[in-house]
């Protein structure tokens, strides 16, 4: 095998842009493998873990753009650099090629003039030029929905007072997932328009409410996300109590449900005081926070009984006898295969929220649980990207998305540790969350299979799969596939960490 890589000093690229020229050079004959990604320390780390870090990357910063490809002869890997330098190096012709196309805005001004009827702005650009261009579009009386994230939270906090002080709303930064008048914004998922209106310090709970509510038979009228740093006392929850207020003067909204990790204790008053004066039912859910429900999953079901008039607390009966039959299947699961030596399980997720979800779910099944992003009673992992014990990962974490495309997108990254932990000898189930839906992955199967064929050879692997039936990526089909691999597939993140927690236990319970 050749590996040869270039190093392009102060070319910057956008992360998706990047992921598919690096496929691209992936698929050409002879490469084994490809990365075309900005030279940030966490970028390096992954390209340590799969052997390509060669020496003159290390110098790097995160203005540089790497190339490293192995194959198997020079001529095949120096063949795939003049493709990755021919492909970066492309220009976009206009749309229509006649010159009667209309030039595509270049700035948020071009962009105004192009569409003057516009009153939201949807920004995702690297995080360190998101704050400038949020404060240029709240100038121009549009409301903000902010994709970047790396931004400080000075910035965060000076961009929503300017928005509340105008009437407006910024979402974000960091903000995964809105759904404002129907129309889903960056990830989000085919939902029927309907009367349940969501506020969501997360994006993947905010999907995970809104596809259980569509499964249900309900609707979303707007689903209004802020970003999680709005729910620390150091925001204020601004962006938050904002959408809140104005779900509660809308017409459409008959219930509101409300999705968040533990706001702090500022925050929390500032909602609860709030919630006293809406008139409309309120479902509150803080991962972790007691007196609310406990999952998503229950949240999401709470608020469809509210909006069909139906008993709430018979709406949660089922979980109970689904949870003993997950039970059931636990132990069958166990008995059916030659255990794996070790009794660890590890979690690896694209979606914060089902991190802090599994969380919840573990508790009184799992002990000593760590995480990078620990929620409640569970420790702080020393090293993310050397899980040990008992441990879930959000992958979503900035220390993983620095220079690199989400992992709802980019699936590079955890098929890595994918093998790499069902090689571990320490650990018997992997737990994986699959999310569909506009802005995610659109081949998730062809993309996850091969990785969990594999470790399913070595351990148990569980996955939810976050979707509605009319999402493009075609849930049935997504399910059968992840089956056939192996996989023990689950239609909620609630539930498949259940089976999972209970799978592990089985297996220590059997190891003793």
């Amino acid at each position: 095998m050749n590996t040869v890589g270039r190093v392009k000093q102060g070319f910057y690229f956008d992360s998706v842009t990047l992921m598919r020229v690096g496929r691209e050079l992936s698929g050409l004959p002879g490469v084994a493998e490809a990365s075309v990604v900005m030279a940030t320390e966490a970028n390096k780390s992954i390209l340590g873990m799969s052997d390509l870090l060669l020496p003159e990357f290390k110098k790097c910063g995160d203005q540089d753009l790497v190339i490293v490809v192995r194959a198997k002869d020079a001529k095949a890997a120096n063949e795939a650099l003049a493709k990755a330098e021919d492909m970066l190096s492309r220009k976009k012709k206009p749309a229509g090629g006649g010159a009667a196309a209309a030039p595509a805005p270049r700035d948020l001004a071009s962009a105004v003039a192009l569409l003057p009827g516009a009153n939201l702005a949807l920004i995702s650009v690297a995080g360190r030029y998101a704050a400038r261009e949020a404060r240029k579009a709240l100038e121009k009386g549009l409301h903000v929905m902010l994709f970047s994230d790396n931004v400080s939270i000075e910035d965060e906090v000076a961009l929503k007072k300017q928005a509340h002080k105008k009437g407006l709303i910024v979402m974000g930064p960091d903000c995964g997932t809105s759904i404002v008048n129907g129309v889903p914004l960056a990830f989000a998922n085919v939902v029927p328009k309907g009367p349940i209106g969501i506020v969501g310090a997360s994006g993947t709970g905010t999907q995970e409410v809104a596809c259980i509510i569509a499964n249900e038979g309900s609707g979303v009228s707007q689903a209004i996300g802020t970003g999680g740093r709005d729910v620390k006392d150091a925001v204020g929850g601004i962006a938050f109590l904002d959408a809140m207020q104005a779900l509660a003067d809308d017409r459409e909204t008959k219930v509101i449900l409300l999705v968040s990790k533990p706001p702090q204790p500022g925050v929390l008053k500032k909602i609860y005081g709030l919630i006293r004066k809406i008139k409309k039912p309120v479902v509150a859910l803080f991962l972790g926070e007691d007196g609310t429900p406990a999952t998503l999953e229950q949240a999401a079901l709470l608020a469809v009984a509210h909006a069909k008039g139906e008993d709430p607390v018979k709406a949660l009966e089922h979980l109970t006898r689904r949870d003993e039959i997950l039970a059931a299947e636990a132990r069958q699961i166990v008995a059916k295969r030659k255990r794996p030596k070790g009794r660890h399980l590890r979690g690896l997720f694209s979606g914060g929220t089902f991190c802090a979800e599994a969380q919840v779910v573990f508790d009184g099944l799992i002990r000593n649980l760590y995480s990078n992003a620990p929620l409640g009673d569970s420790h702080k992992l020393k090293n993310a990207w050397k899980p040990e014990k008992n441990a879930v990962i959000d992958l979503g974490e900035d220390e993983f998305t620095v220079g690199r495309a989400h992992p709802m997108i980019d699936f590079t990254l955890r098929n890595k540790m994918i093998l790499e932990q069902a090689a571990a000898p320490d650990v018997a189930v992997i737990l994986l969350d699959v999310v569909l839906g506009y802005g995610a992955n659109l081949d998730p199967a062809g993309e996850l299979v091969p990785a969990i064929k594999q470790a399913a050879k070595k351990v148990f692997v569980v996955a939810g799969v976050n979707g509605t039936i009319g999402d493009p990526q075609n849930r049935a089909e997504v399910v059968e596939a992840l089956r056939e691999a192996g996989a023990h597939v689950q239609l909620t993140n609630a539930a498949a960490c259940k089976l999972a927690g209970l799978i592990a236990a089985e297996v220590a319970r059997q190891n003793r």
